[in-house]
């Protein structure tokens, strides 16, 4: 089991250490605000036979897309308005995605978590501005990183005094297109103190596989999220999606939004035995 590490508020609910685990689940990006109510209501139909808590994640822009083409969102404005609704109706933490420092303090002002992109998860300026507001950063480890590396990272978030951070390990690059899952990195990270997020749907994407976008075996992000699980990590990352084969982004790698239920029920089985719950 990872080593014990430092206790994270998300709103009104704990995450680290010993406690149980929780998910960080919603589509790769906001399309609609009777979309995100949708898959909202869905995840928390999934997680409530287990109680587990869940932070809603989409991004407003998706800035880093493989080709020019890529459909990027609905943009910072409509998209913070739909977050602060989901928030509100749902009473779920809300998470979303910071590309410049100017995003920063705005996003904060709606959002639970703000999040790190791997591609930047090195630029100080940008973590910085993120630590600033004093909300929680979950910070994407870079495909181009050692798990040690993180240490450096999570210390420019901790300079500001922020003490609310979450390092998410999303695979490391193995050749051209492929990433593969290190297990060892998790305890590595956790080694930091700050609890750790798989990202488990990120974890199977083929960056740029399909030449103007990433493919994806989804099939094995819940194998991937099983051995997490056993591994002790403090949250999940899933992406969800009622239609995967026809989402405007990462749609090879994620998972169907009927099958979370399940999903949730066998993963949070293998996190309380491991935790010794039961």
């Amino acid at each position: 089991m990872i080593p014990n590490t430092r206790r994270i508020r998300i709103r009104d609910f704990e995450v680290g250490g010993p406690l149980p685990i929780a998910l960080i689940a919603g589509p790769c990006q906001l399309e609609s605000l009777d979309h995100a109510r949708m898959i909202a209501e869905g995840l928390s139909e999934a997680c409530a036979p287990t109680g587990t808590r869940f932070v809603f994640k989409a991004s407003y822009d998706k800035a880093n897309r493989s080709s020019l083409s890529g459909t990027r969102g609905l943009g910072m404005d409509v998209g913070l308005e739909i977050l602060a609704r989901i928030r509100e109706e749902f009473g779920c933490p809300v998470l979303t995605d910071v590309h410049e420092v100017h995003h920063c303090a705005r996003a904060a002002d709606v959002v639970d978590v703000l999040q790190i992109p791997a591609f930047l998860c090195r630029q100080t300026d940008l973590l910085l501005a993120a630590g600033e507001t004093g909300r929680v950063i979950n910070i994407k480890k870079g495909q181009f990183l050692a798990p040690w590396d993180m240490a450096n990272v999570a210390a420019k978030v901790e300079s500001t005094g922020n003490q609310s951070i979450l390092l998410c390990e999303r695979g490391t690059s193995f050749g051209y297109n492929t990433l593969v899952t290190d297990f060892r990195g998790l305890t590595t990270m956790a080694s930091t103190g700050w609890p750790v997020v798989f990202d488990a749907t990120h974890s199977v994407q083929q960056p740029g596989g399909r030449g103007s976008s990433s493919g994806g075996q989804r099939e094995f992000a819940p194998v991937l999220a099983r051995a997490a699980c056993a591994v002790g990590v403090s949250m999940l990352f899933i992406e969800t999606h009622e239609d995967p084969d026809r989402a405007p982004s990462d749609g090879p790698n994620m998972i169907p939004l009927t099958e979370m239920k399940d999903l949730v029920a066998r993963l949070s089985s293998i996190d309380q035995l491991v935790k010794g719950m039961v």
